[in-house]
């Protein structure tokens, strides 16, 4: 229907750091060979875009260019994954004698990683994103638009733009998954809950 856009949220493919569950917030890790595989059959699902945004990380960056090819993409500091400081790079089996990081596990919207970023900072650089991301979508007209990001981001934007109580950890990302989120042209400038979630169909093995 032409009264209609949506926004779809995807997120990145697997990387190697992944795939050892390790910590990669901020540290740069391109995809793995399974991640370009899989991320290539991707593109076939999607529409055309009008506008698609990704995060500055080459995971995100990669996966932009093998999902949507031959579009521009656009790149935003503020849709980065949290930065996990001085664990990045390391797995729970590495971090677990740490109490720091066990409190951290235990309330990880009261405390931060060491070094790292707050939760509270994280929701607010990705508000300032999705502000943005939002501006040129109504000054555009866009009907359709792609945000390449990690989980965490995808997570909080949920969040924000449903109409529901999901808790935070128990929405399923899988690696080169995500969801397409729906609204009327009037009520996406009324800044008003969407109206319709799908899940994106993914090649991803659903691990991780």
């Amino acid at each position: 229907m032409d009264d209609c856009m949506a926004i779809t949220l995807l997120r990145h493919g697997m990387t190697k750091e992944n795939q050892k569950s390790a910590y990669i917030g901020w540290t740069d890790s391109p995809l793995s060979e399974q991640g370009k595989s899989d991320v290539k059959r991707m593109h076939e699902y999607f529409p055309e875009m009008d506008m698609v945004f990704s995060s500055d990380l080459k995971r995100c960056l990669e996966t932009a260019a093998l999902a949507f090819p031959n579009q521009l993409v656009q790149c935003l500091a503020e849709i980065r994954e949290i930065h996990f400081g001085a664990w990045e790079g390391k797995t729970y089996a590495e971090l677990q004698h740490l109490p720091s990081y066990r409190h951290w596990i235990d309330h990880p919207f009261r405390s931060r990683p060491d070094g790292g970023e707050s939760f509270e900072a994280f929701c607010r650089r990705i508000q300032d994103g999705f502000t943005e991301i939002r501006r040129q979508i109504i000054a555009t007209d866009a009907k359709e638009t792609a945000i390449v990001t990690h989980g965490g981001v995808i997570r909080y934007l949920l969040s924000i733009l449903l109409d529901q109580n999901t808790p935070f950890f128990q929405w399923h990302i899988p690696y080169g998954g995500g969801y397409r989120l729906c609204w009327t042209k009037d009520s996406f400038r009324r800044d008003e809950n969407c109206m319709l979630l799908q899940e994106v169909p993914t090649t991803e093995n659903q691990r991780g």
